[in-house]
């Protein structure tokens, strides 16, 4: 097989160009923390009821900690619980959450919020929240035949 000099010289252009892009990923990936959970909290996803603080799901103010709020919610078959949450304005929130199924995705619209709720780990992700609104939350992976329905509304008022 014939190749033109110039066709090497775009094979191998193509070429170096990937494997810089995949070398600047990679590099990028571990110099900021990009990686899996590491599974530090697990839970028993067949007595998620049972178990703080899923026992009772919605919004609680804490104190002595880093934040202001803990928002809880509990993922399963097609609804977020609680359906609906309440935040202040200004306030810094983390969002604790976990599966009784199977994978579901927590995603607060409009915002930096974006999480997997897997069935027997816990997710939490803090974030302040700095724009009074209604901000949907979709899951953004598919599970099941119901996927579309499943969403719930983050309330933030002054």
């Amino acid at each position: 097989m014939h190749l033109h000099k110039y066709e090497k010289y775009w094979l191998i252009f193509g070429g170096a160009s990937l494997i810089v892009f995949l070398l600047i990923t990679g590099i990028m990936a571990f110099h900021y923390g990009s990686h899996p959970p590491s599974s530090i909290k697990t839970i028993n996803y067949e007595k998620v009821d049972d178990i703080a603080p899923f026992n009772n799901p919605g919004v609680h103010r804490v104190s002595g900690k880093d934040w202001d709020y803990e928002v809880v919610l509990v993922a399963s078959a097609f609804y977020y619980n609680p359906a609906e949450l309440h935040v202040p304005k200004g306030s810094k929130v983390k969002f604790i959450i976990t599966s009784k199924d199977v994978i579901h995705g927590f995603e607060v619209a409009g915002t930096n919020v974006n999480m997997m709720a897997e069935p027997g780990y816990i997710s939490e992700y803090t974030t302040t929240v700095d724009k009074a609104g209604d901000y949907l939350i979709v899951c953004n992976e598919y599970c099941g035949v119901g996927h579309a329905q499943m969403h719930s509304m983050l309330k933030v008022v002054d």
